[in-house]
């Protein structure tokens, strides 16, 4: 799937979400969409996490 049908899509589910749950379900869906794609890429191995919290605990530069 293209980036830019991705992106449609991800549009829609949002703009669904905020249509029938309001603002608070529509952060809601969002932040679940957001732990999905970060789930997603540590299981695919596209993300590391050591890496990660080295960065943020300042031992490493990205």
């Amino acid at each position: 799937m293209s980036a830019t049908a991705t992106g449609a899509l991800m549009g829609a589910v949002l703009a669904a979400a905020a249509l029938l749950f309001g603002f608070w379900g529509f952060l809601l869906v969002a932040l679940f969409m957001a732990i999905g794609a970060v789930v997603a890429r540590v299981a695919s191995g596209q993300l590391d996490l050591r890496a990660l919290a080295g960065v943020f605990t300042g031992r490493r530069t990205s």
